[in-house]
């Protein structure tokens, strides 16, 4: 095996990971109780009359 496919398995494989690794944390912040305010929030912004 050359050098440029080990370099490209192994970047491939880990990048999938670290990918998959940062999604889950997107979804696990987005979906936490504690944040419903803020996103509720946020989710009304344009319907306020200022």
């Amino acid at each position: 095996m050359s050098t440029y496919e080990t370099l490209a398995n192994f970047a491939q494989t880990w990048g999938l990971l670290y990918f998959v690794l940062i999604f889950a944390g997107v979804l696990v912040y987005t979906f936490w109780p504690a944040n419903k305010k803020r996103f509720d929030d946020a989710a009304q912004m344009p319907l306020r009359e200022d």
